[in-house]
């Protein structure tokens, strides 16, 4: 046989590493965000294997960062999604209609399947398609930005369409600041419930109606004024929210104002005591958590080694003192994401066109 061809004979049926036709593939369809907005374009990425799937942060007046999220994560984030629908009142099979696609990664695609949940998107990223969604398809939770809901709604007074607006609907209000105005505007149309969803692509979601949704949220002491920051599993947000036994406006149960907080001064993570066996590989952590969620790690010159559990300290850069927060519950999120690293250590990264040995 001609040597050339003998060759790609063998790549063909024996090569030792991947075709691109036989590599995995997770499409818009697979994650269940098939659905339009004028803010992205589609670009397929290569995504390493130790990454469950890849998003980006929302941005506003920044650039969006890349966001990976990990396998270790998703059972944490599947539980919180969960327990904010069923707070919610959504029904199991209900169908549901995202108007802005990129918020369904806030929701790991399992706890929408588990939930048989009926997905559908805004034909196009407008209110005229949102309103058309609402008359005609008739959905009976919509997720979406609060002020976009609220306009749709006076879109479909002044248009006179609000006779054909359904009822008993669920707007879970999501993305930005709660509207004060929507929640009136949808009971007084519609009779719907509106509830405040805050979360991050980075952790995923975090508060319905200001009640925390993992146990591994902490409040930190208010500031001078009066805001706290909120850390989820030893990881700061970067929000700050005031906290009151008063209540949410849409839940007097609810003590965390979502709807009134700002941006915050980031505070870092100084990890104090780790369950990881060396120093080396809680600086690798260090240096995952800033490449995958752009929160800032530190490694105490005096970390303890094969800690029954963590204990980091969440303090703005320089600062002494700071909110010490201890494990295990407070620092579930911290800890999946060493257990991550510990695995993706032990896993052989064998390409054999990408081999950095000489």
């Amino acid at each position: 046989m001609d040597p050339i061809e003998e060759l790609a004979e063998y790549l063909r049926d024996a090569a030792p590493g991947p075709s691109l036709e036989s590599m995995p593939r997770l499409s818009l369809a697979d994650k269940g965000i098939l659905g339009p907005t004028g803010a992205h374009r589609i670009e397929e990425l290569h995504v390493p294997p130790n990454l469950a799937f890849v998003t980006f942060s929302t941005g506003t007046t920044a650039f969006q960062n890349i966001v990976g999220v990990t396998s270790h994560e998703l059972e944490d984030r599947i539980t919180a999604s969960a327990r904010a629908l069923e707070l919610s009142g959504v029904l199991p099979g209900d169908k549901i209609l995202f108007t802005y696609p990129p918020l369904v990664n806030v929701f790991p695609r399992r706890a929408l399947d588990e939930y048989r949940l009926d997905r559908h998107f805004l034909e196009v990223s407008c209110r005229d398609a949102l309103l058309l969604a609402l008359c005609r398809d008739r959905p009976r939770v919509v997720v979406g930005e609060s002020s976009f809901l609220r306009a749709t709604l006076e879109d479909a007074v002044r248009m006179g369409m609000d006779r054909l607006l359904p009822r008993k609907s669920v707007f879970l209000a999501a993305g930005t600041p709660l509207d004060p105005e929507l929640a009136p505007l949808a009971a007084e149309l519609m009779d719907a419930a509106v509830h405040d969803l805050y979360g991050c692509q980075e952790f995923g979601w975090l508060t319905l109606d200001g009640i925390p949704l993992r146990s591994d949220i902490a409040l930190l002491p208010p500031g001078e004024d009066g805001l706290c920051d909120l850390a989820v599993g030893g990881l700061p947000t970067g929000d700050r929210f005031p906290v009151t036994e008063a209540g949410h406006c849409l839940n007097p149960a609810g003590s965390i104002l979502t709807y009134a907080g700002r941006r915050g001064s980031e505070l870092e993570t100084t990890l104090l005591a780790t369950t990881a066996g060396s120093r080396e590989t809680a600086e690798r952590l260090a240096r995952t958590v800033l490449r995958i969620k752009s929160k800032i790690v530190r490694i105490s010159p005096d970390l303890e080694l094969d800690s029954p559990h963590t204990v980091v300290r969440l303090a703005k850069y320089g600062e002494n003192g700071g909110t010490v927060v201890g494990g295990p519950e407070k620092t579930a999120l911290l800890d999946s994401l060493l257990r991550a690293q510990l695995d993706y250590q032990r896993l052989r990264k064998n390409d054999p066109a990408w081999n950095k040995e000489r």
